[in-house]
This record gives structure tokens, C-alpha cells and sequence, in this order.
């Protein structure tokens, strides 16, 4: 190290410059940042500039095989077209080596279509240097100071403050005591800029190039820039103005994973037990080999990166769930800032349907709910606000039949009761948007003995806050509704169930055009009671849940219970669904789909077999050409209903149970 910079190292002391007075700059006294003309999205693509982290801090490197990167000094002197005879310039630079007499230029300022250089600023291995013309003749004599033992090549971050006024130059290296220089001649008072081009790490020329990092150079006309940002607590990263993208972090696109600027980083991995993360730890990068993860520092935690993907090994019983009655339904839903939440639809209205917080690990009763009957729960949210709606299959003790959506009090931390809707043996409610509106689709199943009734499809009035009815669909002992967009295209499908004969009828998908919903496809099912929509590997199904084959007067000696379910999957070409595979069931209520690292997989629950209720639920996973292969038998009484849900513990499945008032919680071991 040079003895100046030794003892600069020590001092680390600001002090002022003082610039003959008297000249009227030419520009205002703001500060000149040359490196964010170029340190935009296109010039940077344009130019082959790349954004590189070294040492945490960001800076700009130059491509010597790109076109040199400049810009028209009009952008930035657009009053008057004179060079400040008075100025000064930061810049901020990390140089990691220079070869013995080797020249490289930080920026030079030269006229267009000529080599006439106006301006120049360029460093050695041992010096840096300033150069300029006396006048913009081409052929008027230029002038240089040097800078002696000057070592920036040392792969450290540095910041210059280099202050020109008449025949006096200074020049501060992270704000150190100055050094002071007399020029013979002083530096000229009208040195023209018009038709000049400020080049950025080169002179126009493929040699003399700048291989370093440049994170901040700026000219501030009329005054010394040093008061301004000495003394630092960082003196070598001082600054008075950084470009913007160097002070954030690297920007993705919404459309692409592809930087929005070129950008690399010098990293260091920690590798080993799990190290501390605080404060002084943040951005450090932790590998753990023992489990394969990759992690980053966020200054508390350490935030996964990368993990080893994980495969589900088996699954093991978690949590007995202690209900009011049977459970026909489990709605699992998260309120931000308040936790995760599961609403169980019970058989019982006293005292009614249960809402379980997770606490500790587990779910614990919240707040209760009278219901009738309860089928469903569906949670949703329009701006700001939570709602739950539940499907009521019965009628309340004054003989009247309506379900009803609740609210969440912010300042009572409950659910409170917020609008009644009419429906008839509502079996469920699904909640969507289109295009930023909301709407509630619920599944009528019965009139009295009469099956065959319409469905309702209500649509939120954001002017009087309720819930209008929108458009009503025929359906024949309505059990379920599944809302799925494709494309720009809005569909719903309903489960029909019974027409008051058969159970062997049609279930239809419905798509959206002109605002309403229209028929886009009948589908044979036998008692279907779920649809449930799912991509794997870029594909889309639709799985139906069948329950029964059943035919009024019909007797055969078939179990109706055992009847197979069916996947279909979407042919693009023909623009259908089409079947795809036929699973074996036991009078199924619900699939659910859920994914454990790059697996994906379907339970299903199997609720009857004709004799008995203690039944297996059986979890298939995906396996390409073989299709959904059996995986795990879990035992299970009367199921209606598998919901997946995730917390910082782990995976877990839980399942309702229609035949008893314990439904079980269980936990997805994986390796």
C-alpha cells in the first residue's frame, strides 16, 4: 500500500477545497450523474453493460467487445454548450488489477466525427491522470496532471473526489486529507461541449478500455464536491448519486424470469451446521448439505433458496378433531395477519359449526356458528374485507330456509353474520372473480321432493354491498359447483346428482360469454357429487366424483356403490374434455389434488360401500405413462371431505367424517 494511502487509511478526514471565486458556471450547481445516462434497461442491452456485485456492493462493467458506450453531451449541458471551468467529479471504482504500464479511461469527453479529445480521465497501476485541451481546436495543445502513487488496483471499492478551479486541482481518495497540484496552465474558461459525445469507460477506441467496476461517477459543476459527502462512515463508498439500479435489487419482469438487467454476483457460501443470521449476517449464503438446501440471510432468518425437491414417504395420524356432530365439509383458509383457519360443517345447528384456529401446532376450537345442517363452507375476500358462506340443507326453527355469508369483525377478531340468501337444500357455494367482480354460485339440490330446480349464480353490488342474483342454471339435484379459467375463458361445472329417477344423468360445464354463463359441454355421471380441476405438467383435468348408479325400479344385483370415477383431460384440438383414465371408487364424495415437491397426487374419499362406512381413502399419485397409480390405503369412517393445507411445520391432510364427531388431521411425512 502507498504511504498515502496508508495514511489515509488512518486519517480518513474531509477537507474542503478551496475554488477561486468570481467565474458564473455555466450550468446550475446539481450534481451531473454521466452514469445514469447509460445505466438504463435499453442502453444496457444496447452497450453489453453488465450489473456485478463484488463485496455486496453493485457497480457497472463494461464489454470490450460491444460498441462504446457514449452519449451526446447535449443531454446533460442543454443551456449553454460550455464545459464548467470550475467543476468536480466523483467517481466510485473497483479496479481488481492493472498490468505494468497499462493505461485505462474512467470517461473521456470527445467531439463527434473527429478524435479531438476535450476532456479525459485515466488510471495506471501506480497513478491517475487528467487530461484536456486548451481550446476545441483540433490541433490546440493538451494538458496533463498526473497523480503519483495513486494504487486503486487493489480490489477494493474506492471513491475520488478530483476538484479542477483555475490553475488549482486536488484530489481526495475515500475521503482522506487532499492532494493538492498547481497547473502552469489553468483550465480553460470556455471549452466547448456542442457536437461532443461523453464516452464511458473508453476514448472511442477498442485499447485503453476500463476492465474495472464503476459504480458512481458524477460531475458536479462550480464547487468541490467533498463537503458533500465527507466525512462518511463508508468513506469508500461515499456518494452523492448512485444510479438507481445499482441501489436495488436485480428486477424481474412479470412475463419472463429474465433480468430485467444483465446481471452476476461474487458470492461466499457458508457450508456446514446451521449458522447464525442476524444483522451483520445478511445476504451471506448458507448451503446445508445434510438436507440440500440453499439459503439466503434475511437478517432473522434463513430464507430457503433452493431446496432438495421433496417426495412423500407416508402418512402418519396427527390430530383427532373433536367436533359438535358429523362433518360434512372442512374449508381451510388463511386470514392475513391473524392465522390459519379451518371451518367444520356440522350436522347439529346447537351449538352449530365449528371454526379451529391453528395454535401451537393444532387446530383448537375458535368460535361456533348455528348452522342446519351445514354441507359447506366456502371462504373468499373482496378487497380488504373476509367472508365465509355456509350451504344450510335445512330449515331454522321458524320454518325458514336460507344460507348465509359472514363477515370477519376486525375489531371483534370473530365472523359476524352479514346477508341471508334463499336456497333450497343448498349442498354448496363457490366463490369466484371475472375481471374484478365477484360472484357466489350455489348448489340448489332439492324443492321439497323436486330435484330438478335451478341454481343460483349471485353477483356482488359493490354500491350496495350485497350479494344480487345474477343468473340462474338448471340442475338436477345440484351437489357441487367448481369454478376453472382457461385462457381468458371463465368456466363452471356443476355435479348433478339425481333427477328424482336416475342418478345415471348429465353433469355440464358451462362457459362464460357475454357476461352470462352458457352450456359448453354435458358429461355422462352416475350420482356425481365433486369436480375437481388440476394441471399436471402443463396438462388440465377434470376428476368427477360418482357416488351411486341408481334407477328407480331397477334391480340388477349390482353394488351401485362400487362404480368407478373419472378423469378427463382436456383435448385442445377438439376443444373438450375427453376421458382419460377410470379409477375405482366406494361411492365417492370428494377428490383433492395437491402436489409434494415435483409429485403430484389425488385423494379420494370413499364413503360407502352398500354394508359399511370403515372404508379406505386411497391417495394416487401421478406416474406419466402409468397414469394416477395407488400409493397409500388410509383408513377412514363415512369421509366426505380431504383438504391439503401447509404450515411452517409441514403438509398435512385432513378428512370429515359424516358418521362420527371426530375428523382426523394427518401429516405428510417426506424425505
Amino acid at each position: 500500500m502507498s504511504t498515502y494511502l496508508m495514511i489515509c487509511a488512518i486519517l480518513h478526514l474531509g477537507l474542503d477545497v478551496s475554488l477561486a471565486a468570481g467565474h458564473r458556471p455555466c450550468t446550475d450547481l446539481q450534481p451531473l450523474d454521466l452514469l445514469s445516462e447509460i445505466a438504463e434497461a435499453p442502453r444496457m442491452e444496447i452497450y453489453g453493460v453488465r450489473m456485478v456485485q463484488e463485496q455486496g456492493v453493485r457497480g457497472l462493467r463494461f464489454n470490450k467487445d460491444m460498441k462504446a458506450v457514449s452519449f451526446s453531451a447535449s443531454l446533460i449541458f442543454k443551456v449553454c454548450h460550455y464545459f464548467p471551468a470550475e467543476f468536480s467529479i466523483v467517481l466510485t471504482l473497483k479496479v481488481n488489477s492493472l498490468r505494468l504500464k497499462t493505461n485505462e479511461y474512467i470517461f473521456t469527453l470527445l467531439q463527434e466525427n473527429l478524435n479531438h479529445m476535450l476532456l479525459g480521465l485515466r488510471i495506471s497501476p501506480d497513478k491517475l491522470h487528467l487530461e484536456f485541451a486548451h481550446s476545441n481546436l483540433s490541433n490546440s495543445s493538451k494538458k496533463r496532471v498526473t497523480f503519483q502513487d495513486i494504487y486503486l488496483a487493489d480490489r477494493q471499492w474506492h471513491t475520488l473526489v478530483l476538484a479542477v478551479s483555475a490553475n488549482f486541482v486536488s484530489l481526495i481518495v475515500d475521503c482522506c486529507p487532499p492532494i493538492e497540484m498547481y497547473m502552469d496552465v489553468p483550465f480553460p474558461e470556455y471549452l466547448g461541449t456542442a457536437r461532443s459525445r461523453f464516452y464511458i469507460g473508453n476514448r472511442r477506441r477498442r485499447k485503453a478500455l476500463f476492465t474495472g467496476l464503476l459504480r458512481q461517477l458524477v460531475l458536479l459543476p462550480g464547487s468541490d464536491a467533498t463537503p458533500r459527502i465527507c466525512p462518511s462512515h463508508t468513506p469508500r463508498l461515499a456518494a452523492i448519486s448512485i444510479p438507481k439500479i445499482l441501489t436495488e435489487l436485480p428486477l424481474r419482469p412479470t412475463d419472463n424470469d429474465i433480468l430485467k438487467y444483465p446481471y452476476e454476483a461474487e458470492v461466499k457460501v457458508t457450508v456446514g451446521n446451521h449458522p447464525p443470521c442476524t444483522e451483520t449476517q445478511v445476504s451471506h449464503l448458507w448451503f446445508d448439505v445434510f438436507n440440500k438446501g440453499f439459503f439466503i440471510c434475511d437478517g432473522k432468518n434463513w430464507v430457503a433458496i433452493s431446496k432438495a425437491k421433496k417426495r412423500l414417504d407416508y402418512v402418519e395420524d396427527y390430530q383427532n378433531l373433536v367436533t359438535n356432530s358429523e362433518t360434512l365439509d372442512v374449508e381451510i383458509f388463511e386470514i392475513p395477519n391473524v392465522g390459519l383457519f379451518a371451518a367444520t360443517a356440522n350436522k347439529k345447528p346447537h351449538p352449530g359449526s365449528t371454526i379451529f384456529k391453528w395454535l401451537k401446532g393444532k387446530f383448537e376450537p375458535y368460535q361456533n356458528i348455528t348452522t342446519y345442517e351445514a354441507q359447506a363452507w366456502k371462504h373468499f375476500s373482496i378487497g380488504p374485507q373476509v367472508f365465509l358462506v355456509v350451504a344450510n340443507f335445512e330449515k331454522n326453527e321458524q320454518n325458514q330456509e336460507y344460507s348465509v355469508i359472514y363477515r370477519w369483525s376486525r375489531r371483534k377478531m370473530q365472523f359476524m353474520m352479514y346477508q341471508r340468501l334463499a336456497t333450497h337444500s343448498a349442498r354448496d357455494w363457490e366463490a369466484f372473480q371475472i375481471n374484478g367482480e365477484t360472484f357466489l354460485a350455489v348448489a340448489n339440490h332439492r324443492e321439497g321432493d323436486n330435484h330438478n330446480i335451478d341454481s343460483v349464480i349471485y353477483k356482488w353490488n359493490p354500491k350496495s354491498h350485497l350479494f344480487e342474483r345474477n343468473q340462474t342454471i338448471p340442475t338436477s339435484g345440484a351437489y357441487d359447483w367448481e369454478f376453472f379459467t382457461i385462457g381468458p375463458y371463465s368456466f363452471l361445472v356443476v355435479a348433478n346428482t339425481f333427477n328424482g329417477t336416475s342418478t345415471r344423468i348429465y353433469s355440464r360445464i358451462y362457459i362464460q360469454l357475454d357476461g352470462m354463463f352458457r352450456l359448453f359441454q354435458s358429461m355422462p355421471t352416475y350420482g356425481a357429487t365433486d369436480w375437481e380441476i388440476f394441471r399436471v405438467e402443463g396438462r388440465i383435468f377434470l376428476a368427477v366424483a360418482n357416488s351411486q348408479s341408481y334407477q328407480t325400479g331397477a334391480s340388477n344385483g349390482i353394488n351401485s356403490f362400487n362404480i368407478n370415477s373419472t378423469i378427463y383431460e382436456l383435448n385442445i384440438t377438439a376443444q373438450m374434455f375427453v376421458k382419460f383414465q377410470d379409477i375405482p371408487t366406494y361411492s365417492a364424495v370428494d377428490w383433492e389434488f395437491f402436489t409434494v415437491g415435483d409429485d403430484s397426487f389425488l385423494v379420494v374419499a370413499n364413503s360407502f360401500d352398500g354394508s359399511k362406512f370403515f372404508l379406505n381413502s386411497v391417495i394416487y399419485r401421478w406416474q406419466g405413462f402409468e397414469s394416477f397409480v395407488p400409493v397409500h390405503h388410509l383408513p377412514t369412517y363415512g369421509c366426505t371431505d380431504w383438504e391439503q393445507f401447509n404450515t411452517e411445520d409441514g403438509s398435512y391432510l385432513i378428512y370429515s367424517s359424516a358418521k362420527e364427531r371426530i375428523s382426523k388431521v394427518l401429516k405428510l411425512k417426506v424425505y
